[in-house]
């Protein structure tokens, strides 16, 4: 049974009071696909927008093993023991088909979990290009009005999903394993040319020497890039999450990074540059979800895939005339 909405006064007060509660059900409200779930959503947003934008947003992806989840929540309860509050937005990789979720993360980071400055959402991705969910932004937003002040988003890591994080963070970190054969395997430039740094996880016991070298290799690597618009040097870290050891100095060269955007004048110019691409993206999946909710094109297009799966007409023109017809009816 579907829980009842609360009245935008209450989503809008009990967030402001930081209640877990009401901002778990608003963050669901946003999720919803629901017309008038989005309606209210937008509502209770357009309200708490003024006390959104205060926080540092941080991207986190790695490679498969990397231990993601062990890191975030040693860099969690680093960053909860200074006093900050700190949201987890964990992308979680749900069924294409069946729309399901696994949703463990509060299982995987059971130490942060029960920290009372610490907020673990995890979201299932759903049909979202690339796994990053259509609403993580949203979701950041509503986070930042309950007053936390640090928000991890954590990826699948499956291609583009780091592109679409990247665009809604102030800080891009890769993580990395040393010792596992070569060292670049499995890592596409494009996502180490995105990264504002990189930590080698895992480094303790025999792993030391293996780290040194995988270190060594990952700066040569980003040595190759030309430098960004922003100035700022990729450095490359180790850490070991069991130990916490390395985990404040990533935490303070991320604050550095800040530092550095500010002094610069990139912070804010960042930030309106997502908000301009966060439009443009909202204008294209709108549209995409009216096409495929046309009544009237739902049986024309079925009729077309039986077509094109025969090879009897091209997918391009195919999709132009389904287009064409669909701007025909809107007038």
């Amino acid at each position: 049974m579907r829980r009842k909405r609360l009245s935008e006064e209450a989503y809008i007060e009990g967030i402001l009071e930081g209640n877990k509660v009401i901002l778990s059900r608003a963050i669901t409200l946003v999720e919803s696909t629901l017309r008038e779930d989005n309606e209210l959503g937008a509502a209770v947003l357009e309200q708490l927008l003024p006390y959104t934008g205060k926080s540092l947003r941080l991207g986190i992806t790695g490679v498969p093993g990397v231990g993601k989840s062990t890191f975030i929540e040693a860099l969690g309860r680093c960053i909860t023991s200074e006093g900050s509050k700190l949201a987890v937005l964990a992308i979680d990789p749900s069924s294409q088909r069946s729309g399901g979720s696994i949703l463990g993360d509060k299982t995987r980071m059971e130490s942060l979990a029960h920290d009372s400055l610490a907020y673990i959402r995890p979201t299932a991705t759903g049909d979202a290009l690339g796994g990053v969910a259509h609403k993580t932004r949203e979701a950041m937003l509503l986070c930042e009005a309950a007053g936390y002040e640090v928000i991890f988003v954590e990826t699948v890591g499956v291609g583009q999903s780091e592109v679409a994080v990247k665009g809604m963070v102030d800080f891009f970190l890769l993580l990395m394993l040393a010792g596992a054969g070569d060292e670049l395997q499995g890592i596409k430039k494009g996502i180490m040319e995105m990264a504002d740094a990189i930590a080698i996880t895992k480094v303790d016991g025999d792993n030391r020497l293996q780290a040194k070298k995988a270190r060594a290799t990952y700066e040569n690597a980003l040595h190759l890039f030309p430098l960004g618009a922003s100035g700022w040097n990729p450095k490359v870290l180790t850490c070991s999450s069991q130990e916490q050891e390395g985990i404040h100095e990533i935490w303070q060269l991320i604050l550095a990074h800040k530092e550095h955007m500010l002094q610069r004048g990139l912070w804010k110019k960042n930030r309106q540059q997502q908000n301009v691409e966060w439009m443009h993206k909202s204008i294209t999946q709108l549209l995409r979800v009216h096409f495929y909710e046309n009544e009237t094109l739902r049986d024309q297009l079925r009729e077309k895939e039986k077509v094109v799966e025969q090879g009897q007409a091209l997918p391009l023109k195919t999709a132009r005339e389904l287009v064409k017809g669909y701007f025909d009816q809107m007038g």
